[in-house]
């Protein structure tokens, strides 16, 4: 009897490994958690993996999508669509070591609902984002407003993560023409 249950469970044990040999191997680094800020033409944004997604319901799992393709400093990120970037305003405050871009979108061309109030994507979600060359980074997206706000920052207390609910206008002030 004992030597039935030690072949029964080495069987297992076997079919078990083999399985979990098999299965695909994770990437190291997900799609599209890296963005990047060069100038006001050429920037990152993190949005919803999929179009039409609800902003603060895909702060775990929003994506970096740029202004153009293979953009420098964001890996695998998406392309933002034409149309999509309205205005962009950069402010850079090189003593303090952060960059800012604040604009116009139209959520429309990424399937937004206009009644989504939005949410915040920062250093905390989507786990495992970042902006290259900076170490910390909030951004809110505001469907309802077609407004956006993101500033990259050295340090954490530049990028005020703790006003989520407050919107783009008192977070990070900025130009929104």
């Amino acid at each position: 009897m004992l030597f039935s249950k030690s072949l029964f469970i080495s069987t297992a044990l076997v079919a078990f490994l083999s399985v979990a040999a098999a299965a695909p191997k994770a990437k190291a680094s997900k799609i599209g958690q890296v963005g990047a800020i060069h100038n006001d033409k050429d920037f990152c944004l993190f949005l919803p993996p999929m179009v039409g997604g609800n902003i603060a319901a895909n702060e775990d799992r929003a994506v970096a999508f740029c202004t153009k393709a293979n953009m420098t400093g964001a890996p695998k990120a998406g392309v933002l669509p034409k149309g999509f970037i309205k205005s962009a305003n950069i402010v850079r405050n090189t003593a303090a070591g952060w960059v800012q871009i604040t604009g116009r979108m139209d959520g429309k061309k990424y399937k937004l609902d206009p009644k989504d109030g939005g949410g915040q994507y920062d250093i905390k979600a989507p786990v495992g984002a970042s902006y290259t060359g900076y170490k910390y980074f909030v951004e809110l997206v505001e469907p309802d407003s077609n407004i956006y706000c993101l500033r990259a920052c050295k340090t954490k207390a530049d990028c005020p993560v703790n006003k989520s609910t407050y919107g783009c206008k008192k977070v990070l002030g900025g130009s929104y023409a």
